[in-house]
Parts: C-alpha cells; structure tokens; sequence
C-alpha cells in the first residue's frame, strides 16, 4: 500500500517503458527476435531475452540506476534522504545480482542505459545483434555496460 506522498510514484512503468519500447523495436528492425521479460532464475527477469543465443538484455533507467552521465551527482539531503540513500544501494545490488545470476545460468549479460537507447536506439540494437551472433559463435561475454 503506498502512502498519500508517494501516491505519484505508484504509476510510473515497471514494465515495457518508452526506452524499452523503443529498443526493441530496433532490435527487431534489425533481424533479432527475442522474448519479454522472461524469468532466468529467481530474482532476475531481464527486460527481454535472445533465447536462441542466450543473451539478456536489461534497460536500465538513468535515475532509478544511477548514470553515470544522469544519475543523481550529490548526496540526497531532506527527512528522506536515507531512505533515498538506501533505496538507491539496493537498486545497485539488485542490478549486480540480477547480472550474477544470468551469467550463472549460462546467459551472456547486456546492460544499457535509457539515455544511450533515447539517443540512438539503432546503434545499442546493432550491439544487441553483435552479442547475439557472438553468444552464437561460443565467443560470447558479458558485455554490461552500467
């Protein structure tokens, strides 16, 4: 249950955001063809999957991630700020784990920021299909990115 405050937060996109969209749309474009949101192992569903190649794709928002380019630059200040503080550090944890888990599982793990799809979603797809054909080949790697 959220509460009166946090009311503005609870409609925001988990899910099939705009960057999302946008990079799976040139992907496709592309050739590549993939599955949405499927569960690899508990706590890790990337944002969609090349499953013929095992290659996981996570779009990771800008604030929410901490960009380096756009993500918040100064410590949170305000009654909020150590809760903001904290929310932040699990969200780096649940990004490495999530990661973790995927290469345990035999996946090859592409990280993207939202601002590198906003800017230029064919170039990130043109990587997405380079790590497809080089999962494909068995010269695959884990090619995260944030």
């Amino acid at each position: 249950m959220s509460t009166k405050e946090g009311a503005h937060l609870s409609g925001r996109r988990k899910v099939n955001t705009a960057p999302e969209v946008l990079l799976r749309r040139a992907v496709h474009a592309a050739g590549g063809r993939f599955r949405l949101h499927r569960r690899i192992a508990k706590g890790c569903t990337p944002d969609f999957v090349m499953p013929s190649s095992h290659v996981a794709v996570f779009v990771d928002g800008c604030f929410w991630h901490g960009c380096p380019e756009h993500g918040r630059k100064t410590a949170w200040t305000g009654p909020n700020a150590d809760l903001w503080t904290e929310k932040m550090r699990r969200n780096a944890e649940r990004d490495e784990r999530a990661s973790r888990l995927a290469q345990l599982h035999g996946w090859s793990v592409l990280r993207v920021w939202e601002c590198e799809v906003r800017q230029d979603s064919a170039a990130v797809a043109t990587r997405v299909m380079r790590e497809v054909r080089s999962a494909s080949t068995g010269t695959g790697r884990d090619v995260s990115t944030p």
